[in-house]
C-alpha cells in the first residue's frame, strides 16, 4: 500500500514537471514573435527558435509578423453634398514593433476596426458624390494615409487600403444610368457624324482623283491626236514635195511642141463647151508662133 501511494506521487510530480517543461519550452517559428513579460515587467521580444520560459514567472504573447488583411463591412457615409452612400473596403497592415503592438493597445485589431469606420466617414464627409465614385484612388491613399498615421504610434504599418463597392441611392443609381444612356445615345450619334463626314469626304477625293485622272487622260489624247496630225501632215507635205519633184523632173523633158499640142487639146475642149465667150491667155500666141515657126516647108499646104 505504501509502495503504490509512493508510485503515484512520482508519477504525479512526472506529470508536474512535464507540464512545467511544456509550458516553459516554446519554439518560436520566423514569422512570429514572443512578448515576454517577467513578474509583470516587459524583457522584450524572443525568436524566432527555442525560447525558455521560467514557469509561474514569464508570460509570454505571441505576435504574428506577417501582413494581414481585415474588412471593413458596409458603412454608411454622407459625402459633402448630402448624399447617403454605403461603402465597405479590405486594409492590409503588418506589425513592425511587436513590443509596441501589445504595450500601446490592449485589442489592437478591435481599435484599428474601429478606427478605420471612423476614418472612412471623415474622408467620403469631405468629398462629392461625384468624386467619391470616380477617384477610388484617391479615397484609397487618403485613407490609408490616415490609418498609418494613427497606427504608427502601436508598432503597426498599414501597408495598403481597397475599396470594393461603393453603393449610391437607388435615385443617384437610375440618374447615373439615364446619364450613362445618354452619353452613349451622344457618342453614336457623333461617331455616325463622323462617319457619314469621312465617307463624303472619301467620295469627294475620289470624284475629284477622277476627274483629274480624266483630264490628264484627255490632254494625253489630245497631245496623241496633234502629234498624229502633225506627222500626217509632214507625212502629207512630204509626199506633195516628191510629187513637186517628179513633175519638175518630168517637166524638164517637154518641149515647146508639146506645151503647144496641150493648150490645143484644151481648145478644142472649150469649143466643144456651150459657152459662147473664151479666154486666151496672153502666152497663146506666143505658143501659136513658136509652133508655126517650127513647122516644116510644104507642110498645110494642101489645106
Amino acid at each position: 500500500m505504501i509502495e503504490t501511494t509512493i508510485l503515484c506521487a512520482i508519477g504525479a510530480v512526472v506529470l508536474v514537471a512535464i507540464a512545467l517543461l511544456a509550458t516553459a519550452i516554446r519554439i518560436v517559428p520566423e514569422y512570429q514573435r514572443l512578448v515576454v513579460f517577467r513578474l509583470g515587467r516587459a524583457i522584450g521580444a524572443r525568436g524566432p527558435g527555442l525560447i525558455i520560459l521560467i514557469p509561474f514567472i514569464d508570460r509570454a504573447v505571441m505576435v504574428d509578423l506577417r501582413e494581414q488583411v481585415r474588412e471593413i463591412p458596409h458603412q454608411t457615409s454622407i459625402t459633402k453634398d448630402n448624399a447617403s452612400i454605403s461603402v465597405d473596403f479590405i486594409w492590409y497592415y503588418k506589425v513592425l514593433d511587436p513590443m509596441e503592438s501589445v504595450l500601446q493597445v490592449g485589442n489592437f485589431e478591435a481599435a484599428a476596426q474601429g478606427m478605420a469606420t471612423t476614418t472612412l466617414r471623415a474622408v467620403i464627409g469631405g468629398i462629392q458624390l461625384d468624386d467619391v465614385l470616380s477617384e477610388r484612388e484617391h479615397i484609397n491613399s487618403m485613407l490609408r494615409t490616415r490609418l498609418d498615421e494613427v497606427t504608427e504610434r502601436w508598432g503597426v504599418k498599414v501597408t495598403n487600403v481597397e475599396i470594393r463597392e461603393i453603393v449610391p441611392p437607388r435615385e443617384i443609381t437610375d440618374a447615373m444610368n439615364r446619364q450613362m444612356t445618354a452619353e452613349r445615345i451622344r457618342r453614336a450619334l457623333v461617331t455616325e457624324s463622323t462617319g457619314q463626314r469621312d465617307a463624303a469626304i472619301n467620295v469627294a477625293q475620289g470624284d475629284k482623283q477622277g476627274a483629274i485622272l480624266k483630264a490628264e487622260g484627255e490632254q494625253q489624247s489630245n497631245i496623241l491626236r496633234a502629234e498624229g496630225d502633225r506627222q500626217s501632215q509632214l507625212l502629207r507635205a512630204e509626199g506633195f514635195a516628191q510629187a513637186l519633184t517628179a513633175i519638175f523632173n518630168a517637166a524638164k523633158g517637154i518641149d515647146q511642141k508639146t506645151m503647144t499640142l496641150q493648150y490645143f487639146d484644151t481648145l478644142s475642149k472649150l469649143g466643144a463647151s456651150p459657152s459662147t465667150k473664151y479666154i486666151f491667155p496672153l502666152e497663146f500666141t506666143s505658143v501659136l508662133e513658136n509652133f508655126l515657126s517650127n513647122r516644116k516647108p510644104g507642110e498645110g499646104d494642101a489645106e
